[in-house]
């Protein structure tokens, strides 16, 4: 673990006292606020008005930012946000755009009043720009925000602010992405907080400082000006909103927006029974030539109306796999949001007063100064979103109402690849860098009461879009081979978690290789973890054909779809890993789906039989993973009655089977999820059976498999040992009694047991 360099504490972001802020301005920056009167004096209609403006106000900065970018990021992917806070930062409205980002817009503001306050001072016309991960703003060093201070009548009334993701900052890597980056000194420079706007005009020497940087000036300049613009007309639209109201009916919705979040937030928290739910998770690798595997555990603790989320025990901070502290925070957004909020208004500031987080610095998820944290918001962040989005699961699960906003961990992670070299179609031969952005359709993980949506987006970009494939080709010398959904990608369950998909390329254009560069995980640990015995959804695969003979077949008229064709020199990418791309090769990557909800030989064989006939799964995975025999497109409904019985038995003899049986569970069981309930007296049941699988007091006592990874199923496509020396398994665990299966992951071998996979026992 890097040792902390004097002076950086300054930078870091952490909890903050809204009132000993309030206190610390300087007595030249005046506030603008208003009493709890006025905002209970505030008519419904007024308030639903102007709430509902506020809200489409983002949604027009989308809008401004889309129309001048020239980022495929930004304008196809649509990976960016916004925000409007009050005088103090606190997020009042969010867009539904990349929400990880949610969680360290505020961040970025108060460190700003703290420490920009006085010198060079907070003024009308001005706006900021950072990109420091330890001040917030963004998750890693390609988040960049821009933001500015809206006044009225001299007072400081509210902050806009603008983020979006830059393809490249400078570096070592393409794409600021450096897999052997051991310290932040490796990747892009980290910013903190600066006046790129003075007085509303943009300040040319910061201008031109922050475009040399990049190895593609003029879209990081234009995105620069399309945040510019895309504030102005989030003031212009605020001053609007204040002239025809007055400013304190404005600000007084605004505090009540929050308000309202909080209080909805509270009392569905407080419909639920207390207690603790744990996760852990990995990340396989931590930079070029590491072969390791990289521990992210949280324990989250519901007491009345309020969460604490414990990350103690995670381990140290190591290669590009960290995240600062608001990259924590926004990974517990990313699950928080859509699981805990999808049906009350994202008034961030106030939904985070519901919860604590309880961290050890120098840790992936709370890096410090001068760690690597390129790989931040794709790597441990999402990581720590999955692992609450399960532990929120286990506790919503148990309600049947709001157990219908469970979802098992939608893709797992985003597959990395950067491309970049030369373009010689035009006239001169042009330099060229490009984000793979294709991973954009994630497949979704699958619910108590419904498949995961096939390549349906991302859990955290509610608004996530994939490009366009001619566009693609249009703006860069590739050819694309195949893009298309993978059969088997979506996690076996009673209910499917949703298919990821596939793309290969091949260099058309350019007589010269091109950089290659792959940051990624969930190859040899699940990312995409199932629910309530569903299965893992497809592990991922990226690889180049070497010497393949791409270039023949398309000379003679055939375009190759499958990796049979491209030859037999095929070499898999590491999860981090420097490499290039050569005129006559290809490369494919195969990104993940949803993870699955229930045992799967519980799922109807009519939709397997349908999944079968749409090519969603194999028949391989029919007969193997489902157990269903179709014959002709037609479910045999006693073959596959025969053959989920053999299943059930071949679970019992592979199995380590408990003691004796504790016996049966007895009337007023409560439910826990798709197979556990808790009986009156305390302990762990079968929802199915009534077999005790253990007492109050004790250690479950369920029947434990281990066996290969690929034991899972046919979407585990890649070989853990080329990726990690740990041992690495199938692990599941079935009632002794109807061997129902309860827990299904691939994990390392020595993960935490059945009491931390059965996390409702520590509740």
């Amino acid at each position: 673990m890097s040792m902390p360099i004097p002076g950086s504490e300054q930078f870091s972001s952490r909890p903050v006292d809204l009132g000993e802020l309030r206190r610390s301005l300087p007595s030249s920056l005046d506030v603008h606020s208003v009493t709890q009167d006025q905002i209970d004096a505030l008519d419904p209609l007024t308030y639903e008005v102007i709430r509902h403006r506020l809200w489409s106000v983002t949604d027009e900065m989308g809008e401004a930012l889309k129309r001048m970018s020239g980022s495929p990021i930004v304008t196809d992917a649509n990976d960016f946000d916004f925000a409007i806070s009050d005088e103090l930062g606190q997020e009042v409205q969010v867009g539904l755009y990349n929400t990880m980002l949610v969680g360290a817009v505020d961040l970025a503001i108060y460190w700003t009043l703290r420490n920009r306050a006085a010198n060079p001072g907070i003024e009308a016309g001005d706006m900021f720009l950072t990109n420091d991960p330890w001040v917030g703003g963004g998750l890693h060093q390609n988040d960049v925000m821009v933001y500015q201070p809206v006044f009225h009548d001299g007072k400081l009334f509210a902050w806009t602010s603008a983020i979006a993701h830059q393809p490249d900052l400078g570096g070592v890597g393409l794409g600021s992405f450096s897999p052997a980056a051991e310290d932040v000194f490796s990747e892009s420079l980290p910013t903190p907080p600066v006046k790129v706007v003075r007085g509303g005009q943009l300040q040319r020497d910061v201008a031109d400082l922050w475009v040399r940087r990049s190895r593609v000036p003029m879209l990081v300049g234009l995105d620069l000006r399309a945040k510019v613009g895309a504030n102005n007309v989030g003031a212009e639209r605020l001053h609007a909103l204040i002239d025809q109201y007055g400013p304190d009916t404005v600000k007084a919705v605004m505090k009540r927006m929050m308000s309202d979040a909080e209080s909805r937030l509270r009392d569905k928290l407080s419909a639920l029974p207390d207690g603790s739910w744990s996760a852990t998770g990995y990340q396989d690798q931590s930079h070029e030539g590491d072969r390791n595997l990289h521990k992210i555990t949280v324990t989250t603790t519901k007491t009345g109306d309020h969460l604490t989320f414990d990350f103690t025990g995670t381990d140290p901070q190591a290669g590009v796999i960290n995240c600062t502290y608001a990259g924590m925070r926004g990974g517990v957004m990313l699950a928080l949001l859509p699981i805990l909020a999808g049906d009350i208004p994202w008034s961030a500031g106030g939904l985070m007063r519901c919860f604590d987080l309880v961290t050890e610095e120098g840790t992936l998820n709370n890096a410090t100064f001068p760690a690597a944290v390129g790989r931040g918001p794709i790597g441990p962040a999402w990581l720590t979103g999955n692992l609450i989005a399960e532990c929120l699961a286990q506790m919503l699960d148990r309600d049947l109402e709001l157990g219908k906003s469970v979802q098992a961990t939608c893709c797992g992670t985003w597959d990395t690849a950067v491309i970049a070299g030369l373009d010689e179609r035009g006239e001169a031969p042009a330099p060229f860098l490009s984000i793979i952005m294709e991973p954009m359709a994630g497949g979704y993980g699958a619910r108590p009461d419904a498949d995961g949506i096939d390549t349906g987006g991302l859990f955290c970009i509610p608004m996530g879009r994939v490009p366009d494939v001619e566009m693609t080709e249009f703006l860069y010398p590739v050819l694309t081979l195949w893009r298309r959904e993978v059969p088997d990608s979506g996690g076996p369950g009673r209910h499917r978690g949703g298919l990821g998909a596939s793309i290969a390329m091949t260099p058309h254009g350019t007589s010269v290789p091109m950089g290659l560069v792959l940051a990624s995980a969930g190859k040899a640990i699940a990312q995409n973890g199932g629910l309530a015995g569903g299965h893992p959804g497809n592990s991922g695969l990226d690889v180049v054909a070497r010497q393949s003979p791409v270039a023949s077949l398309l000379a003679s008229g055939r375009m190759p779809s499958t990796m049979d064709e491209l030859g037999s020199s095929l070499e898999p990418g590491q999860n981090y890993a420097s490499s290039y791309l050569a005129p006559g090769e290809v490369f494919a990557m195969t990104w993940q789906g949803g993870g699955g909800y229930g045992d799967p030989l519980t799922r109807d064989p009519a939709a397997v039989a349908r999944d079968l006939r749409e090519a969603k799964i194999t028949p391989e995975a029919a007969l193997d993973v489902y157990g269903v025999v179709v014959r002709d497109g037609v479910v045999d409904d006693t073959a596959t009655t025969a053959e989920r019985s053999r299943q059930r038995e071949h679970r019992r003899s592979r199995s380590t089977v408990p003691g004796p049986s504790l016996g049966k569970a007895g009337p007023g069981a409560r439910r826990l999820d798709d197979n556990l309930v808790e009986p009156a007296d305390g302990g762990l049941a079968c929802g199915h059976c009534g077999e005790l699988l253990g007492t109050a007091d004790g250690e479950p006592a369920v029947a434990v498999y281990e066996g290969p990874p690929t034991d899972a199923g046919p979407q585990i496509i890649a070989t853990a040992a080329d990726y990690v020396d740990a041992p690495v398994v199938f692990r599941q665990y079935c009632c002794p009694s109807c061997w129902t299966a309860v827990y299904s992951g691939v994990v390392p071998a020595d993960h935490p047991n059945s009491l931390q996979a059965l996390g409702h026992l520590v509740g």
